[in-house]
């Protein structure tokens, strides 16, 4: 750049802080402040407006962490100030605001006296309008702290309400009343447009010229005495190179307004409830300000908190979704994570979300709009597309550590084969501004270009919340048709996915999951969260295949509204910050005490049902509500209890043994496993002087981001936890118990075998007081694998174990379900768990020579942000190993861990609810139609990844048969082959999901 060309653009940096910045506003008077503050927790208008009030000050302190200051504001609009023209009169407000991004500080929502919502009040969004001629506003400040503060990811006690403190941590250091000088607001738009434009331009080229001249016309058009006198002069040196228009072959950018807002992360669900008000309250402004703004925002959860809180904001929505202008996207009920969630609960989120949907706005959201989860589950196309779903968008694959994403736009195939056009803007956030670096980078990264001219761009401050500014429109409508830029059109979801779709007509393919190249850590914080979804999803299975039993068996009462309500808290706790255990400790603790009370309430469920089902009497029962036979009873049902002998423990030498027909195990004197012998395959398992099944004690100490990553090499820095203080035999004779202590910890492990398969259970209590360490279990195995088999939602994913490839050596910490796999050759061996996804599998040199396969699962960690207590105190997981299993038999292992025999006393046995006649196939749920017919539904996938014909047996008479989507609508599957006396003849593709619906004869 030339010399005179640098002179220039310091002038316009120089002249645009400290005269135009200044000369927005044309004059202010003050108001009269009056405050009342909360003593606890927030409280809705009508309550806050009865309250004292007392005299505030500019610049007065206020808001403990977390507290909440009701400010109400009164004045006159100055009479010159009417009808001035090229201005308009405005509340202006600073509540104490630093220079981080909206959303993660202080916040409010203005309401007038009557309790009706102006707008809200956020960082670089700060002003309200004022068009009457007096002043008379209630402003609900919320004290938020700001616990991220510069993401140093220092351990901070703002996180937790019972440590944040109760000094106020905010000043408030304007609030006045103020008329904006709409000509020279104009004139900031134009400047910073065309500098940021400047340089996004290649140097030395005409165009690069021309604007850096018209930028310096304007700065000699404006009078640095006179900015208001002279602002219209300098505007208009710039019309010409605002009008250039852009070449026809231009990139073309649809930007649609968005603001994320997570539903819970550094700050608590329910001040989400209160960011989701302000939020929307901003965009229905803007949306009445501008005829062609169009909003997004997901999170079926998120309306239904505005409807039950905000119900008079609520109806504006509803007329603006009407309208067209404020679109639902996404279709789920949260933008969940969609590792963790098991199959049915991920199905749920759709099914919950676009039902939502449909009965409030009688609209149905075909985008599904996940920009910030971590990773997402092969198995998403085929049940995006079973909810009825046509595209997929997500952002967060752009934060990949190690490899880049070769696609922007492009077909996306799940693990059955379907496919969905799927969307990842190059402009690599979900939170722009429209700046000329963020439109140049998404035109510069599009992978497509050579195919396609048209990206995606999310604009409006996010995370948080707070959404679009009028700044941001005005950037849009300068960069609609501007040389040098990317076209910019404001617009819908639909419209762009419509249009790219039919613009890349054959789109390059990508199979299986997108795994998120970082955030590995997420698969394994906040232990107790994670067992409290796991044990919630299979309750929540249980109870709805009992009560629909005893609704079609006996006449009950089908508790859908009950069981409904406790779906979408189970839902709302699967979001993509509370699940993955990366919020504070405000949210974990509540997820827990929220579980617990899942946990309850469910129960009452299915001891109702079951009991309905069996009488009374005093038969001892083995009730199972897994879809395949465990402890002697039939899958989804009930039998007489057997009288299953535990497998002792013999003491031999300085060794103890389990003596199982189909495998040995032995255990030395330091309580560790040393043999696994297989009786069925004559092999054995651990190497020779080697061991399995042993704790392992990890450094955890990553770069950034502490409870969501962990680091390669932290893996190499791990540690075996071989000492005992005690190994006894317990008291019933079949189990080993082993105490161990490390650091400021204490574990025990306890050995048993499952005397129905013969695989080694074992059960982990700690008592875990450690910091930035990890905890994992790990099984050395004589087993050469090439791939690790994977649980994941209707079926399973199969990963290379080697580190060949950069893609490869990228996933050294992997999401399993219930189970994991390792096959050498047919042979497989099975490692199930009952609360954990966190693994990772890699090839080890085994002891004596030669190599082994060593999967391990991560029980816990031990991050410091954002709680710095995280995963501190009792925990508890079992793990089993089982030799010789199949996928089938790997299955049945998971559910075994997960979802246990039921034993009760009754009069008599539950005939099964449903009969499958091929182990391949799963049922996943059992439930009754939604539409309150009467009708019921059945979900089931094929499990083993093959083709596959099977027969499906009722246990109630049946009068028909459909296939429906995930929403119960019928669509047209070749999935029911036939219906003989009441039998389904079913064809199942590998990996399919279908959900059929089973009219019972009445």
């Amino acid at each position: 750049m030339h010399r005179n060309d640098r002179l220039t653009l310091q002038r316009i940096d120089r002249l645009a802080r400290d005269r135009l910045g200044p000369a927005l506003h044309r004059a202010a008077v003050p108001l009269t402040i009056t405050a009342w503050e909360v003593p606890g927790e927030p409280v809705p208008f009508a309550e806050a407006v009865t309250q004292d009030y007392t005299p505030f000050a500019v610049r007065g302190s206020w808001g403990r962490p977390w507290g909440t200051v009701w400010f109400h504001v009164t004045g006159a609009v100055p009479t010159e100030w009417r009808g001035v023209d090229a201005a308009e009169v405005e509340l202006r407000v600073d509540l104490g605001f630093d220079d981080s991004a909206p959303g993660f500080q202080a916040e409010a929502l203005v309401y007038r006296p009557d309790g009706s919502i102006v707008k809200a009040i956020e960082p670089r969004n700060a002003t309200v309008p004022v068009d009457a001629g007096t002043v008379d506003l209630y402003i609900e400040a919320a004290g938020n702290p700001s616990v991220a503060g510069t993401f140093t990811f220092a351990p901070t006690p703002l996180g937790d309400l019972a440590t944040a403190g109760t000094d106020p941590i905010y000043r408030l250091d304007v609030l006045d009343l103020a008329l904006r000088d709409i000509e020279v607001w104009e004139l900031a738009q134009d400047i910073w447009t065309l500098r940021g434009l400047v340089d996004e331009l290649e140097p030395d080229r005409t165009r690069h010229a021309r604007v850096i001249a018209a930028l310096g016309r304007a700065v000699d058009a404006l009078d640095p005495e006179d900015v208001a006198g002279t602002a219209a002069a300098a505007r208009a040196e710039l019309v010409d190179v605002l009008a250039a228009p852009a070449p026809a072959s231009t990139h073309l950018i649809t930007a649609v307004g968005h603001a994320h807002i997570d539903s819970a992360w550094l700050w608590p669900t329910r001040e989400t409830v209160r960011k989701v008000a302000r939020t929307f309250a901003n965009v229905l402004d803007l949306i009445d300000r501008d005829e062609e703004f169009v909003f997004a925002a997901s999170s079926a959860q998120q309306y239904a908190w505005l409807k039950e809180f905000y119900p008079d904001l609520f109806a504006r929505v509803r007329d603006a979704v009407a309208a067209g202008r404020f679109v639902p996207v996404g279709g789920m009920w949260v933008e969940s994570d969609t590792n963790m969630p098991g199959s049915e609960a991920l199905a749920r989120q759709f099914v919950e979300g676009k039902r939502f949907f449909l009965e409030e706005f009688g609209v149905e959201p075909l985008e599904v709009w996940l920009p910030d989860s971590f990773g997402y589950s092969a198995a998403l196309p085929q049940i995006i597309v079973a909810a009825g779903s046509r595209w997929f968008l997500t952002q967060k694959i752009s934060w990949n550590e190690t490899n880049r994403m070769p696609h922007h736009s492009f077909l996306w195939e799940g693990i059955d084969g379907t496919r969905v056009f799927t969307h990842f803007p190059p402009v690599d956030t979900y939170n722009s501004e429209l700046s000329a670096a963020e439109l140049a980078r998404a035109e510069r990264q599009f992978g497509e270009k050579a195919h396609a001219s048209h990206s995606l761009v999310p604009f409006g401050w996010g995370d948080g919340g707070g959404g679009p500014t009028r700044e941001m429109i005005a950037a849009a409508r300068r960069t609609a048709d501007l040389e040098g830029s990317p076209k910019v059109r404001l617009g819908s979801p639909a419209q762009f996915f419509a249009d790219a779709e039919t613009e890349y007509a054959n789109p390059p393919i990508w199979s299986g999951e997108l795994y998120l190249e970082y955030h590995r850590g997420t698969y394994s914080a906040q232990a107790r969260t994670k067992r409290g979804n796991r044990r919630s999803e299979h309750l929540l299975r249980a109870a709805e295949l009992w009560a629909t039993l005893a609704t079609v068996r006996a006449g009950s009462d089908y508790p859908a509204e009950r069981l409904r309500r406790l779906w979408q808290n189970v839902l709302l706790l699967q979001f993509h910050d509370i699940l993955p255990g990366t919020s504070i400790a405000w949210v974990h603790r509540e997820a827990e005490r929220d579980y617990a009370g899942i946990a309850q309430e469910l129960t009452e469920i299915i001891d109702d049902a079951v009991g309905t089902l069996v009488g009374e009497g005093e038969r001892e029962l083995a009730v199972n509500a897994a879809p395949v036979p465990l402890g002697g009873a039939p899958a989804l049902g009930a039998g007489v209890a057997g009288g299953t002998t535990p497998v002792p423990v013999r003491a031999s030498g300085d060794s103890w043994v389990f003596a199982h027909p189909r495998v040995t195990w032995t255990l030395d004197r330091r309580g560790v496993v040393v043999g696994a012998h297989d009786h069925i395959a004559d092999r054995e398992l651990v190497a020779r002087g080697g061991a399995t099944g042993i704790l392992q004690l990890f450094r955890d100490t990553p770069r950034e981001w502490d409870a969501w990553n962990i680091d390669a090499e932290d893996g190499a820095l791990g540690v075996e936890l071989l000492d005992a203080e005690s190994v006894a035999v317990t008291g019933d004779g079949a189990g080993i118990l082993v105490r161990r202590a490390f650091g400021s910890s204490r574990i025990e492990q306890e050995f048993r075998v499952d005397a129905e398969t013969g695989a080694l259970d074992i059960t982990v209590r700690a008592d875990w007081r450690e910091r930035q360490k990890m905890l994992k279990l790990a099984f050395p195995l004589r087993v050469r694998a090439e791939r690790a088999q994977s649980e994941t939602q209707f079926g399973h994913v199969s990963r290379l174990i080697h580190a060949n490839t950069s893609w490869d050596a990228a996933k050294f910490e992997t999401v399993a379900h219930r189970w994991l796999r390792l096959a050498e050759g047919d042979y497989g061996v099975s490692v199930a768990n009952d609360a954990s996804y966190g693994h990772d599998v890699q090839h080890g040199a085994g002891v004596g020579g030669g190599t082994e396969t060593v999967a391990r699962v991560t029980l816990v960690r031990a991050p410091l942000f954002p709680d710095p207590g995280a995963d501190q105190g009792a925990h508890e997981f079992r793990v089993s190993l089982l030799p010789g299993a199949d996928v089938a038999e790997a299955i049945a292992h998971g559910f075994r861990l997960n979802l246990p025999v039921l034993s009760v006393r009754g009069g008599s046995a539950i005939e099964p609810a449903l009969v499958v006649s091929d182990r391949g196939v799963v049922i996943e749920a059992v439930k009754l139609a939604d539409d309150g017919s009467g009708d019921v539904i059945v979900r089931l996938y094929e499990a083993l990844g093959a083709r596959r014909t099977a027969t499906l047996r009722p246990g109630f008479d049946v009068t028909g048969a459909q296939q429906v989507d995930l929403l119960e609508r019928a669509v047209t599957g070749e999935v029911i082959a036939g219906v003989d006396a009441g039998v389904l003849r079913l064809q199942l593709r590998a990996f399919e999901l279908t959900t059929l619906r089973l009219r019972p004869r009445r």
